[in-house]
């Protein structure tokens, strides 16, 4: 069978395997498409990114060859991960009748399982499963909520404690002991469970949960400090501000009302983590499993929608951002998202005005309007990124630490506009708020040595700059520019040298070490760097210059130290 063949290829050959199967295609009488095109399409659109696509695609390819496990198991992923449920959960059962191991498969029979109230079957599935690799995590909270299913709930807390052995894991066993506790109404328990969950931080969920359940039970204080102390270590968080004003005004739901929507959440904890290591194809994969058990799961359903977002999956992502709805305070991070998306979707105007909306709904925050000049910045349209960071200052009654980004932001943008010392004025402001920024301490450093205006003041902020941020190859570039612009060439030589060692395709920084290289005599050295530079410069902002460089020996420009040749 083709399709055999061609499993294991990479995109590019299957490109060229495309290419090549194309007039044989095209060749045949048959009205029907061909199989093997059904599953050159479907690796080709899995490559771009497109797993819906690719998943309609190798089903096609499957019907030819029902038998191969190995097409069966890619396609199931591609279903799942597009959150084609039917159809995943068909072909898992598919996969469970062959006998083909399938961590993820056996987990989506075993949620389907629990929510039809199948408990034998989805309890002699556990029993096979693995105990290794994901099993050691995800194999105890499939047991526990099985157990809670069937009314035992001291064994199911009983079937976590393995996970106090994964390292990490600890915190995941105490807060889905709180969840059992909480369900079967323990509430001497479940207190404890939340406490013991919460040692090591509370991250937002944890925090809404332990809240909720101190609110149920007659305690509003406790669940006010919960929130107070989230919002210390994460200020302006509009969802955890939105949950403290509500604190008390009425009557508090459970979160978590059945076994299944335990698992759940048990299931998005495990996608959490998997998405905090960087597992983001893991991490989306157990978040559908999640949101096929309980649909209506706002952060888990954010969470994937992140990944799709990180994975260049932007029209899927905005859909899932865009499926969240009106939640209470979440919806506010939503929207900001959806912002970046629609600036990776190209459609600025829509993230505009969606901003603009935000901005006069909640005329007491600076988020969006800052958003809004950063992005107007982005387009080099800092008129307008201008008149957004004013009106963001206008809304900063008493500007503190956390305000230095804003000052910052707007500083560029009057930098942009050739408005230097205002600029100035405003990078002075945001270093007095915050003296230990990194790219602050570099942009005013710079700033002045390229201008030749402060020369040992600005060399010495992009010292520091770069003793707090030693591997940043653009810091680096500034240290050694400011050495080149005192007349230390050797010195500026080695440092802009590491800096494009850092940042090879910079170039800028090809430019300054071009340079470097020049004012020391060493002519091809210079041109190659200027060769280089000119080939990697797709705005075309040195174009310019840099022809005139490899055309000729560049104008002579002084150094502020001893008056020698600079370039």
């Amino acid at each position: 069978m083709a399709g055999r063949k061609l499993l294991g290829m990479g995109v590019a050959q299957v490109a060229l395997a495309v290419a090549l199967a194309l007039p044989a295609m095209a060749a045949e009488k048959e009205t029907a498409r061909s199989p093997v095109a059904a599953y050159l399409s479907g690796r080709l659109a899995q490559g771009a990114g497109d797993w819906s696509l690719a998943a309609r695609h190798l089903a096609e390819a499957l019907k030819a060859d029902p038998d191969n496990v190995q097409l069966l198991r890619r396609t199931f992923l591609l279903q799942l991960g597009a959150g084609q449920y039917p159809e995943a959960v068909a072909s898992a059962r598919r996969l469970d009748k062959a006998d083909a191991e399938s961590f993820l498969a056996a987990s989506l029979l075993i949620a389907d399982d629990l929510a039809a109230k199948r408990l034998a079957e989805a309890g002699e599935r556990v029993r096979k499963l693995p105990p290794d690799g994901l099993g050691q995590y995800v194999t105890p909270l499939l047991d526990a909520w099985l157990k809670v299913s069937a009314g035992d709930d001291k064994a199911a807390v009983e079937a976590l404690a393995p996970l106090d052995k994964a390292p990490g894991f600890a915190a995941l066993r105490a807060l889905q002991s709180a969840l059992i506790a909480d369900l079967a109404g323990d509430v001497a328990g479940a207190r404890d469970w939340y406490a013991r969950a919460a040692e090591g931080g509370a991250p937002l969920r944890l925090t809404s949960l332990a809240a909720n359940f101190h609110e149920r039970n007659g305690d509003p204080e406790a669940a006010r400090a919960l929130w107070q102390a989230y919002l210390k270590d994460n200020p302006a968080n509009a969802a955890a501000e939105t949950a403290l004003a509500a604190v008390g005004r009425g009557k508090v739901a459970r979160l978590v009302t059945s076994p299944r929507d335990g698992l759940a959440e048990a299931l998005f904890d495990v996608a959490g983590a998997l998405h905090q290591e960087n597992a983001g194809e893991m991490a989306l994969l157990y978040g559908r499993v999640s949101l096929y058990l309980r649909a209506e799961q706002p952060m888990a359903r954010l969470m994937v929608a992140d990944v799709l977002a990180g994975r260049g999956r932007h029209e899927e992502a905005l859909a899932e951002y865009r499926a969240i709805g009106q939640t209470a305070g979440l919806d506010w991070s939503v929207r900001l998202r959806q912002v970046e998306v629609l600036r990776k979707l190209q459609r600025e105007t829509e993230a505009a005005k969606l901003l603009e909306a935000m901005a006069a709904e909640r005329p007491e925050r600076t988020d969006a309007l800052i958003r809004l000049g950063d992005m107007r910045r982005a387009a080099e349209k800092n008129e307008q990124a201008l008149a957004a960071y004013d009106k963001a200052l206008l809304r900063v009654k008493s500007p503190g630490p956390k305000d230095w980004p804003l000052f910052y932001a707007r500083a560029m943008a009057l930098d942009g506009l050739g408005r230097w010392p205002q600029a100035e004025a405003d990078l002075l402001k945001a270093l007095e708020l915050s003296p230990d920024q990194p790219q602050l301490l570099n942009y005013l450093g710079y700033s002045w040595v390229d201008r030749n205006l402060n020369l040992e003041k600005g060399t010495e902020l992009i010292r520091r700059a770069a003793e707090l941020r030693p591997d940043d190859g653009y810091i680096v570039d500034s240290l050694g520019w400011a050495l080149f612009r005192a007349g230390d060439i050797d010195g500026a030589i080695a440092t802009l040298e590491r800096a494009v060692q850092l940042k090879p395709m910079d170039p800028a920084i090809n430019d300054h070490l071009g340079d470097a290289y020049w004012a020391a005599g060493r002519h091809k050295e210079a041109r190659f760097q200027w060769s280089r530079a000119f080939q990697n410069d797709p705005k075309g902002e040195l174009r310019t210059a840099l022809e005139e460089k490899l055309r000729r020996e560049p104008p002579a420009r002084k150094t502020a130290a001893n008056g020698r040749d600079a370039e």
